[in-house]
């Protein structure tokens, strides 16, 4: 694709690769980031905008050139998404692009089948040549192959031919049957479907049917109605083909077969007539029979075989009749032989689906589970005992003119596509399977082989022995179109073989069938692998298989011709300026500052809920030392929670509370005591208890008023001060123990401090 820049110096041809911010040279950089830049694709290269980095790559699919070296007007062929069938497309061309992943099978001259991988710059360097038409063009990513059926797309998927389903494209949908895969028919809710279906309907959508419909003794049409076979009729109870029509009686073998002539009604099973028709009189000797009453004139001449009474005279029956009552063909009361109804080889009558019987005289039913028969060979003389059957009903099969519930030991039943019953499907009985057939032992059928495979050993996608020559290639029991890319098929030995070293795809063995090179440094000349030579450059151009060199006619500047043109930045490197940071917007600064702000008040609730739990751990402890915190306990809980959800306090409650109460009050006055205690008391009145004080002794107060010092330790000068006395300590609010704390020895007890005692204290 052209790339252009207005007011620039020249625009520049991309070839496909990738192009980025640094790509070489300066003056191709300058177009690539230019805000103006426009881009002109090639037939099979799309692309509206330069966005970088830019991929210039063939759209997946083929392009074809007039010219060689990708030159000339040009035409493009996209891949395909279904299956096209059978086809082939007349190619004219001198090179041509494959986009990647994609391969091309091209009929070339006499040769079909040339598998092309990689593009082709000039058709005339191989070693193929001739008139071209694509076959079939495929991506390569799918795995597992695709069948007949799918092509391969180039997203790495098979895309499936209508009625076709699986990842392969292998296998029909629900409700359509055959190698085709066509739908079963529009009445049937079931159908025997897929691959091997006969797509015979299970079961109809019939609308106002018949109550039921005996198949025994009919068959059933595509809208879903009986056809009784001959000799049937529906019977009273409304069910359809279980009843022996008039003038037919119902046999010991279960076959409904016409009356004698000139019988109307005859008995099941004797077939002995029950009523003679207008005519005829019941035969002496034969019940089942029915004589003819002679005609005779008005004078009473009777009138002999092959004629009739006409009134006075007797005359002459039509050429048809042995004995009739009328002048014409349908006035026969017995037919001259041959005559009548019009008979085929088969012994079959016209019109009819029955069979013509020499000793009744008249056509009867071929059977009942018969639904067309014949006597090979017909004449006057043959007998219904040679009567053989050459179709069946649903569900039995024809062996040996006969029709059997299941075939005969060593035979399977061959499958019929050709109708639409709701039981199993019609068949012939035969010894062995036909051509693209496998027999099913478990139920004695010829099952189809899978449409990819020309013999198989089971109905499956991967079951082929064997392959057409579209799909010649055998790999683990599937046929498939191509070997892989470095191979080619060999049809003498049936297989894939290796290319030569120096080829990256090829036509055959050897070094000169190359279709293409496999080392970057050659060139493909006359089917063989050459060093290329480049000018200016050691490699060919990736994808086109051809020196840059080639692709450019460079002018060359001679005698007075002008000068060159002078292009700057073809050869200097692309140089990428750093650009300054980026200064931040508003609302970025504003989204930061809310950031930080919301990372600042997390970290403060987790302190402070941190300092809560560590405040919480102080009175808990206390209460364990106490011996007082019972919330740890199940009773205590359970409790609680009664005492909550009735408003109740329990009594051993109250008395703990009014326990802690007291508490804190001793610990008060424990305080105070603590505080007193601090003076000392003189050395030989010191008990043990207390500890050695750090306050100045007030031992000499009442001895001597020189010595007393007040808590500040200056003497008083007036006279000491009177304090409220509290005679009797409330022994109510504390316990013997706790009041025996403050007991002294008898010789210590109300140790004097000024004007009061301890025990007033």
């Amino acid at each position: 694709m052209t790339i252009s820049v207005s007011g620039a110096q020249t625009s520049a041809l991309l070839l496909p690769g990738q192009y980025t911010t640094t790509t070489d040279p300066e003056l191709l950089h300058a177009l690539l980031t230019s805000s103006s830049a426009s881009l002109s694709p090639s037939t099979g290269f799309n692309s509206s905008s330069v966005s970088l980095p830019l991929t210039v790559a063939l759209e997946p699919g083929l392009a074809i050139y007039s010219n060689t070296l990708s030159g000339g007007p040009a035409g493009f062929s996209s891949l395909l998404h279904s299956p096209v069938g059978n086809s082939s497309t007349s190619l004219s061309a001198q090179s041509l692009a494959l986009s990647s992943n994609i391969w091309a099978a091209i009929n070339v001259g006499s040769r079909n089948r040339v598998v092309f991988w990689d593009s082709v710059p000039d058709f005339s360097q191989l070693a193929v040549s001739g008139s071209l038409s694509l076959v079939v063009m495929q991506s390569s990513v799918c795995e597992p192959a695709c069948s007949s059926n799918g092509i391969c797309t180039s997203s790495g998927t098979c895309s499936c031919a209508a009625g076709f389903t699986g990842a392969s494209c292998e296998s029909c949908e629900s409700g359509f049957f055959g190698l085709s895969c066509q739908a079963c028919s529009s009445g049937c809710l079931d159908c025997d479907d897929g691959i091997s279906g006969t797509g015979k309907c299970l079961a109809f959508n019939i609308t106002n049917a018949p109550s039921s419909c005996n198949y025994l003794n009919s068959e059933c049409g595509s809208s879903g109605q009986c056809s009784c076979n001959a000799g049937w009729t529906t019977a009273d109870n409304g069910t359809a083909c279980t009843k022996c029509a008039s003038g037919f009686f119902l046999t010991s073998t279960g076959d409904c077969k016409i009356c004698e002539i000139g019988c109307s009604a005859c008995a099941d099973i004797t077939g002995d007539c029950q009523t003679c028709k207008s005519g005829f009189t019941q035969d002496a000797n034969d019940k089942t029979k029915c004589d003819v009453e002679p005609t005779t004139t008005s004078s009473g001449t009777v009138c002999p075989d092959g004629s009739f009474s006409s009134g006075t005279t007797c005359s002459t029956c039509s050429p048809s009749c042995q004995t009739c009552n009328g002048a014409t063909s349908n006035d026969c009361i017995i037919c001259a032989s041959g005559s009548c109804i019009t008979v085929d080889s088969n012994g079959v009558c016209e019109g009819t689906g029955l069979i013509a019987d020499n000793d009744k005289k008249e056509c009867d039913t071929c059977g009942a589970k018969c639904t067309s028969c014949g006597i090979s060979g017909f004449t006057t003389t043959s007998t219904v005992n040679q009567l053989q059957c050459t179709g069946c009903l649903p569900g039995l099969f024809l062996s040996n003119g006969s029709c059997v519930g299941s075939c005969p030991a060593g035979t399977f039943i061959s499958s019929q596509v050709n109708t639409t019953c709701s039981l199993a499907s019609n068949g012939q009985c035969v010894s062995t399977c036909p051509a693209n057939t496998v027999a099913a032992n478990s139920t004695k059928t010829c099952l189809n082989c899978h449409p990819d495979c020309v013999s198989c050993s089971g109905t499956a996608f991967n079951q082929c022995l064997s392959c057409p020559q579209d799909r010649p290639v055998l790999n683990q029991g599937c046929c498939l179109p191509v070997c892989g890319k470095s191979q080619f098929f060999d049809s003498t030995s049936g297989s894939c073989q290796a290319c030569d070293s120096s080829c990256s795809s090829c036509s055959g063995s050897g070094s000169s069938n190359c279709l293409s090179c496999l080392s970057s440094s050659q060139v493909l000349k006359g089917g063989s692998c050459i060093s290329a030579n480049c000018n200016g450059t050691a490699d060919v151009v990736t994808g086109l298989g051809v020196c840059l060199s080639d692709l450019v006619v460079v002018p060359q500047a001679s005698g007075s011709a002008a000068p060159l043109p002078s292009i700057t930045g073809l050869t200097q490197p692309t140089v990428v300026t750093q650009t300054s940071s980026k200064h931040l917007q508003w609302w970025e600064i504003l989204l930061m500052a809310l950031g930080c702000a919301f990372i600042f008040l997390a970290v403060i609730w987790c302190w402070r809920r941190r300092a809560r739990k560590q405040r919480a751990k102080r009175p808990k402890a206390f209460a364990q030392a106490k011996n007082i915190d019972q919330s740890t306990s199940w009773r205590w809980r359970l409790v609680r929670f009664g005492e909550k959800l009735f408003g109740l306090d329990s009594e051993a409650l109250k008395l703990m509370k009014l326990r802690n109460a007291e508490e804190a009050r001793h610990n008060q006055e424990m305080e105070k005591l603590m505080l007193i205690s601090d003076y000392q008391y003189p050395p030989e009145k010191r008990s043990s208890y207390y500890p050695p004080s750090v306050l100045p002794s007030l031992y000499d107060v009442g001895h001597s008023r020189d010595h007393v010092h007040a808590v500040t330790g200056v003497p008083r000068n007036g006279p000491e001060a009177r304090q409220p006395v509290k005679k009797d300590l409330i022994t109510s609010r504390f316990s013997a123990s706790s009041y025996s704390v403050f007991s002294f020895p008898q010789e210590e007890q109300s140790p004097q401090i000024g004007n009061f005692s301890i025990e007033s204290i």
